[in-house]
């Protein structure tokens, strides 16, 4: 009963077998037996409309990855963040490989305009009525789909198995790693075959059905619910708990917190309400990374930026403060037609670029690719780089944002500082830079200072743990680097410096 559920944003529920999978789709209920022998519904081709979380502000940036590698249109929700996009059944696992996203779901159903009840009761009681009137079936088929393009591996098969949390990073990024792994061979298994035949997986869907069918492995669930807007008469704990209640009541499924099966989303902003089912158990975004830094960036966010400088082959990238090489290893991996070089003026971090390199090759040796990645690091210091000049095309990297690393008032220095030997080793002309940062004012007067080394593009608003920051795309000017008042001044008070500490050694 309602009585014993627990009042969380987050709720859970498990099916059990009541009989529900032989139910008429007609009549509301979803189907769970639609791959028995006698019905070939893992056969059929539908289309179904995925939902995607995407790093904020990189929404664009995501629905042109989906027109380039999927070859349909996506839609920027109103809520930042997230992507909408129909996709065939036999192309499902295809958006498991875009690079942009960090979680997937199929839509079950979405209103634009809600109308929501003025009075909390009535609001509520709306989102108790509503989960019997919502189109399950294709959501669940796709879901189970999802579930063998994964290889039912872990919980996911038969709902027996728990959601194991790893007690250090490293074990989220091998669970990616071999997520990622699997759905490579699924799509070369595919490939070569007929849809008739071999539709991936497909002993798996039977298998999954006669379980359902029988009872023995009963699914479990929970319902997340996602609220934004401050005109909402309930909370996203009230939300959760009806609407859950509402589908336990519906379906005859029973509570359990952390070893479920399928997760029911309820995304509300403002007017707009989207459910749906997650297709991801753990965030795409952690597919790189074994060894974790204390500011490490999201390969996804990471490769918003590298689109935004359009790498071409040949290039020479630079990221000078490269932390865990997260962005250079994407790079390395998804735009490997230029070469990488990856600094650090600090040896933890350096270590852990190699280590997260290593990760890589190694987990590509064991796929039977190549596993050499166009990429090395190098421990060096930021202000004075190891390069010659004009002989970098792109720099990107993440600069401290005084926060966790460094400190705003250190930033004052650093900032035009390494502004400057930046333009310095970067083509003039041609030359590109993607930075981010949350110090904006600290880089605006930098940048303000190198007005004749570099010229200000573009600019993302992003949000990166809960921070408001930029990602800034700068194009380095036509001047000759020594020959500009910001870099001359600059260049003759090093000499100045250098001629002082020569002659104190020579007096020494």
């Amino acid at each position: 009963s309602l009585n014993t559920m627990e009042i969380e944003a987050t709720l859970s529920y498990s099916m059990s077998s009541h009989g529900d999978e032989d139910q008429d789709p007609e009549k509301g209920q979803p189907s769970h037996s639609s791959c028995t022998d006698t019905d070939a519904t893992c056969l059929e081709i539908i289309t179904v409309t995925v939902g995607a979380t995407v790093p904020t502000g990189f929404e664009l940036t995501a629905a042109e990855e989906v027109k380039e590698k999927i070859g349909v249109d996506a839609r920027v929700s109103k809520d930042r963040g997230r992507i909408y996009f129909p996709i065939t059944t036999d192309k499902l696992f295809q958006v498991h490989l875009l690079r942009s996203v960090d979680n997937l779901f199929v839509v079950v159903e979405e209103y634009d305009h809600y109308q929501f009840k003025q009075s909390k009761e009535e609001a509520l009681m709306d989102f108790q009525q509503l989960a019997s009137k919502l189109p399950w079936t294709n959501a669940l088929e796709v879901w189970k789909l999802n579930g063998t393009l994964k290889k039912k591996k872990g919980h996911r098969k038969g709902g027996n198995g728990s959601k194991m949390k790893p007690n250090i990073e490293a074990h989220h990024a091998t669970e990616a790693d071999t997520e990622q792994q699997e759905l490579t061979e699924a799509v070369d298994a595919s490939e070569g075959q007929t849809k008739a035949e071999s539709t991936p997986g497909l002993e798996d869907c039977e298998q999954t059905s006669e379980e359902l069918a029988s009872g023995a492995k009963p699914i479990k669930f929970r319902v997340t619910c996602n609220r934004a807007g401050d005109k909402h008469s309930f909370s996203s704990n009230e939300a959760a708990r009806d609407f859950g209640g509402a589908v336990q009541e519906f379906f005859q499924w029973k509570a359990d917190m952390t070893k479920f099966d399928i997760e029911v989303l309820l995304n509300i902003h403002n007017e707009e309400v989207v459910i749906g089912i997650a297709l991801t158990e753990e965030s795409l975004h952690r597919r790189n990374i074994s060894h974790f830094g204390p500011t490490t960036l999201r390969s996804t966010l990471c490769y918003g930026m590298l689109r935004l400088c359009k790498p071409q082959a040949s290039d020479i990238i630079l990221d000078p403060m490269c932390g865990t090489g997260a962005i250079p290893l994407e790079g390395a991996i998804e735009f490997n037609s230029s070469f990488y070089i990856a600094g650090d003026n600090n040896d933890m971090a350096v270590n852990r670029t190699v280590n997260n390199i290593c990760h890589i090759q190694k987990r590509r040796a064991d796929k039977g690719s190549a596993p050499c990645l166009p990429i090395d690091t190098v421990r060096w210091d930021l202000c004075s780089l190891p390069m010659r000049t004009s002989s970098v095309d792109i720099i990107i990297t993440d600069m401290p944002f005084g926060k966790r690393m460094g400190s705003r008032k250190k930033n004052w220095d650093l900032y035009p500082s390494c502004l400057r030997e930046m333009a310095r080793v970067c083509r003039p002309g041609t030359g590109k830079a993607v930075l981010l940062t949350q110090d904006k004012k600290c880089f605006a007067k930098a940048i303000s200072r190198m007005g004749g080394l570099w010229r200000k593009l573009h600019t993302v608003w992003v949000n990166v743990g809960g921070l408001h920051a930029g990602v800034y795309l700068l194009k380095r000017t036509g001047a000759v680097f020594g020959q500009t008042p910001e870099d001359v001044h600059e260049s003759r008070g090093a000499l100045n410096e250098q001629a002082n500490e020569k002659e104190d050694k020579e007096l020494s």
